[in-house]
């Protein structure tokens, strides 16, 4: 799976302090990074506990620990007992794009939603950003729990960078095969709330980090395309979901 946006790995900046291509950089920075990955389709359950606790993602640092002689992590991550990777045809999309670039022609939500459907990439997944340290942690194992019991396709989080000087933000990421099927999106969301997340959440194709949109980009697309709420005043207790194309509310 494509990385994700963290405040340039953690940082916290304005807003306006970095560009999308600076964001880009430092996810691929991290996707080619060595990545610790638990999966279910490969280790016994029995195992997991233990590695979890191991493999805390506010205790694991992203440019390596010379105390311990661990190098370089660029993502934790946990793969469910159904997860099939589908990637589709990133190149031929990265190419279109190219062409689509150069043509002059308006890049739009729907531009590029045309542009993963013909090449097949597909997956997305929703964003949480929490700051590191024991609530990060309580939260990646419930989700991480989640998919090793078959409930959520695959989730991964980012390691902890110590030169933010405490104020490092890292984000969970959990994912879904079709972020063009708005069911199976709000389905996804409804599995993250079920193991007790409450904080916002921010829902991303990867198409659009396989494109480098990320905030601050030139065609001044919003990098993600719902945001999720959780209403602590409905009963029973439920998200609040926006489409952050269309300004409407979904759930």
């Amino acid at each position: 799976m494509n990385g994700e946006e963290v405040p340039v790995e953690g940082r916290v900046e304005s807003p306006d302090q970095f560009t999308a291509e600076t964001y880009a950089a430092e996810s691929l920075a991290a996707d080619m990074d060595p990545w610790i990955v638990f999966d279910s389709r490969r280790t016994p359950r029995a195992e997991f506990e233990g590695w979890l606790e191991t493999n805390r993602p506010s205790q694991i640092l992203r440019f390596g620990d010379e105390e311990t002689g661990r190098g370089p992590v660029g993502w934790i991550a946990v793969v469910g007992p159904d997860h099939s990777p589908c990637s589709g045809d990133v190149t031929g999309l990265q190419e279109s794009w190219e062409e689509l670039s150069a043509s002059g022609r308006p890049v739009t939500f729907n531009t590029v939603k045309e542009l993963a459907l013909n090449h097949g990439v597909l997956t997305g997944k929703w964003l949480l950003h929490l700051d590191s340290g024991f609530k990060l942690d309580h939260a990646w194992a419930c989700v991480a729990r989640a998919v090793v019991d078959g409930k959520i396709s695959m989730v991964k989080v980012s390691t902890y960078d110590p030169t933010t000087g405490g104020d490092g933000k890292q984000v969970i990421c959990a994912y879904n095969d079709n972020f063009t099927d708005e069911n199976a999106v709000m389905q996804l969301d409804a599995a993250i709330r079920t193991t007790g997340v409450k904080t916002a959440l921010t829902y991303k194709p990867d198409v659009y980090s396989y494109l480098g949109i990320y905030r601050n980009n030139r065609w001044k697309l919003c990098p993600t395309i719902y945001e999720s709420k959780f209403n602590l005043e409905c009963v029973p207790r439920r998200s609040h979901v926006i489409n952050k194309v269309t300004n409407l509310e979904v759930i």
